[in-house]
């Protein structure tokens, strides 16, 4: 089970859930156009996984060492975001 901490509260994600899913279903107003890793426009930065966060394929957006695609990152345990 994966674990997601924001600032305003603390959620799990189900079964087959994106972390853009598991986002928008607990009102995080987050921008996405896409949903596949090209424009970038998800981006959000972290401040810790407990474990690796990887994608199914590379994504095409330029992201910085702090910074996850939650339209098409994979995560698993626990992991905090920072500014949403």
């Amino acid at each position: 089970m994966t674990w997601v901490t924001t600032t305003r509260t603390t959620f799990y994600l189900h079964d087959d859930e994106t972390l853009l899913e598991g986002l928008l279903r607990t009102g995080h107003n987050v921008e996405f156009q896409c949903r596949e890793g090209y424009c970038g426009s998800c981006r959000l930065a972290y401040a810790h996984a407990n474990q690796p966060i990887s994608y199914a394929s590379q994504p095409l957006a330029q992201l910085k060492n702090d910074e996850i695609l939650p339209c098409c990152c994979q995560v698993q345990g626990r992991i905090t975001l920072l500014n949403i």
